[in-house]
């Protein structure tokens, strides 16, 4: 096995006492033998509030082996930007892990289906418009807070879904990236923020996160608020044969029709809504609130 990377006590022990390190381009390296494992079902925990942007879990590698990073609703670091997911690739006979950034757009991740919006390509959870996030009420699950910049467009997945986390090599998924991901790759990308951070240490110290104990179902799989892995708002991953999922709570408050900006109608599972240069929703492809979900 070879195995780069940064101790996570070291990486927590440098966030803490520089905080301003968090916005430098770091990277940790890591690259496998092994292949991560597949990616876990799990429910949408509700938004904590406006604002937010909810970064999908995923495989990360320690000494221990894989554990579970559980996925979380982030606030960006800047207005406009969005959330491209890390992926696990396939290379020279090991799996490399990428890093997720923060950027304008959302680029390559691999092909990875990682639900609520993630579908393999782009994003079709939200959009950026006159510097506020317009949320699809149809793959993100607002709980009870008033949320008035809603739109709702149907994802309807018309190709086999997949819970495989890599991309690449033995079983691995073959997707490239597109010319507009191949775009993306060149824009200014700004690395995952301090609490993404402390909240992928605080995973690798939890040993319900390893792999090796919770043997692909980790009993936090996600939850509301970042760091936070007790209480409300913390969703354990769900057996593979389970399908059904409760609802994922009351409709956003206020108006909701009209509360789209203007040239964004709501869709009825028409393939409307913001282009690629928003980064809002695309092409329909799969999914509903309250859904189980990979991620």
């Amino acid at each position: 096995m070879r195995f780069r990377a940064l101790l996570p006590l070291l990486m927590a022990l440098t966030i803490f006492a520089a905080p301003d390190l968090a916005r430098a381009q770091v990277a940790v390296a890591v690259s496998i033998r092994v292949a991560p494992p597949p990616l876990p079902v799990y429910a949408q925990p509700p938004l904590p509030g406006p604002g937010y942007i909810w970064t999908p879990g995923y495989w990360a590698y320690g000494p221990a082996g894989y554990y579970w990073v559980p996925g979380t609703w982030v606030l960006p670091p800047a207005v406009g930007l969005l959330w491209t997911p890390g992926y696990w690739g396939w290379s020279d006979g090991l799996y490399v892990w990428h890093a997720g950034y923060w950027g304008p757009r959302v680029g390559f991740y691999g092909g990875v289906d990682y639900g609520f919006g993630y579908i393999g390509v782009g994003y079709v959870g939200g959009y950026w418009a006159h510097g506020v996030f317009t949320y699809n009420r149809a793959v993100n699950n607002f709980g009870h807070v008033h949320i008035t910049h809603v739109y709702n467009k149907t994802v309807v997945n018309n190709v086999h879904v997949t819970r495989v986390s890599f991309n690449g090599g033995p079983g691995g998924l073959a997707a490239r990236p597109t010319a507009a991901e191949e775009a993306a790759a060149h824009d200014h990308h700004a690395p995952p923020n301090a609490p993404q951070i402390q909240h992928e240490h605080a995973a690798s110290t939890n040993r319900a996160a390893w792999a090796s104990v919770n043997h692909g179902r980790p009993s936090v799989a996600a939850t509301s608020r970042v760091g936070q892995f007790h209480g409300q708002g913390v969703v354990a991953a769900r057996p593979v044969s389970e399908h059904a999922a409760p609802h994922p709570g009351p409709a956003p408050h206020g108006p909701q029709p009209n509360a789209h900006p203007q040239g964004h109608p709501e869709s009825r599972g028409e393939a409307h809504g913001p282009g690629p240069d928003h980064g809002g929703p695309g092409p329909d492809h799969g999914g509903q609130p309250g859904e189980d979900h990979h991620g």
